[in-house]
């Protein structure tokens, strides 16, 4: 199993692949992007990071480390927790059964390929699939 975190705008115009199963993570759809146009798998927004905690992040590079820290913890509740919304435990199941059966690409549409929530989520599958 490997998982792949790529840019949707890359994979649109061609300068990146995503090998295996496709999985768009973001809560909100790409902007800019037909559904039709992108090809992917899976939808599963409720993997991505709460509002709350995307809007505290606000894509500030200084935050990425709280972020990660974060964001685990959300991932760690969906998988645990019985208080957590039905959707992000479904998605979170959904995502690592996935990551168990093969190659998952993460598809996401942030601008920074460094610091983004796609970076943290294919780390934490790595350490539970």
């Amino acid at each position: 199993m490997t998982v792949h975190v790529v840019k949707v705008h890359d994979l649109l115009d061609g300068s990146a692949e995503a090998p295996g199963t496709t999985v768009l993570v973001d809560r909100i759809w790409p902007r800019g992007v037909a559904k039709e146009d992108l090809g992917h798998d899976e939808w599963l927004k409720a993997a991505a990071p709460s509002k709350g905690l995307r809007t505290w992040f606000d894509h500030d590079p200084e935050k990425f480390e709280e972020f990660t820290r974060r964001y685990r913890a959300e991932l760690d509740a969906a998988c645990t927790d019985t208080e957590t919304q039905d959707d992000a435990r479904k998605d979170v199941a959904k995502l690592l059964k996935l990551a168990g059966s093969g190659d998952v690409s993460l598809l996401y549409a942030a601008h920074d390929r460094e610091h983004n929530h796609a970076v943290v989520l294919a780390d934490w599958i790595r350490d539970h699939a």
